[in-house]
């Protein structure tokens, strides 16, 4: 079964509390956050203040990806406010290799996201300290976008990457997916789908959570 993130990026922020009820009773796997710091991406979305109140009513695991510059002044930070699993981008990141090394040490699970145009030749060395690969499937910023076509590509050659390397690193994808692509993207290697405005625009969003993780009812 797909791992099912819901990114609180289109949620109400005026009913945050009930929006993570809702997650807290849904068959979701994650809560993500993305966090943008107007800077790396054209945006600004929400910091640690935030972070700690949705962590001290959320029952599932919180998976942030940073689209910041600078990210390793701020590591501890997200650990402290309750953050799992911890995703950085592969072009904000000056020295990698250490960045990935204090997420494992700070005892969170490091991933790495990758735009839309860059190639996943930088990974190579790497991977096999990652938990997860994050392929944005839009460009970073704003949510609601469409998904890119050429995404199944990289997905594909993320997945030769992979079992080349021996390692068990998750492919996760980020941007544009719905009830349309989530089964073959599936199929074609993704383990965790980040899902925003599939999930919070729904007159049903347990239900909408419910078949993308079952993957019923997609036509």
């Amino acid at each position: 079964m797909p791992i099912i993130a819901p990114s609180i990026l289109t949620a109400n922020f005026l009913k945050l509390e009930d929006e993570i009820d809702m997650l807290n009773q849904s068959k979701a796997d994650w809560i993500h956050l993305d966090i943008m710091d107007g800077v790396f991406v054209p945006n600004i979305s929400f910091g640690f203040p935030v972070i700690r109140q949705i962590k001290s009513h959320a029952k599932k695991p919180l998976d942030a990806h940073l689209m910041i510059a600078n990210a390793d002044k701020y590591l501890k930070e997200f650990r402290d406010a309750g953050v799992d699993r911890l995703t950085v981008h592969l072009e904000a990141c000056q020295h990698l290799d250490r960045t990935i090394s204090e997420i494992i040490n700070l005892g969170m699970k490091p991933g790495v996201a990758v735009n839309p145009h860059t190639s996943l030749e930088g990974l190579k060395y790497i991977l096999p300290k990652l938990s997860m690969v994050l392929i944005m499937t839009v460009n970073p910023g704003f949510g609601g976008q469409k998904f890119i076509d050429y995404s199944y590509d990289k997905v594909h050659a993320l997945k030769d990457m992979i079992l080349k390397s021996g390692s068990y690193t998750l492919i996760q994808v980020d941007g544009g997916v719905s009830k349309s692509n989530i089964k073959p993207l599936f199929e074609a290697g993704v383990d965790a789908f980040v899902v925003g405005n599939t999930i919070f625009s729904s007159s049903d969003p347990l239900a909408m959570i419910s078949d993308l993780k079952e993957m019923e009812n997609l036509d």
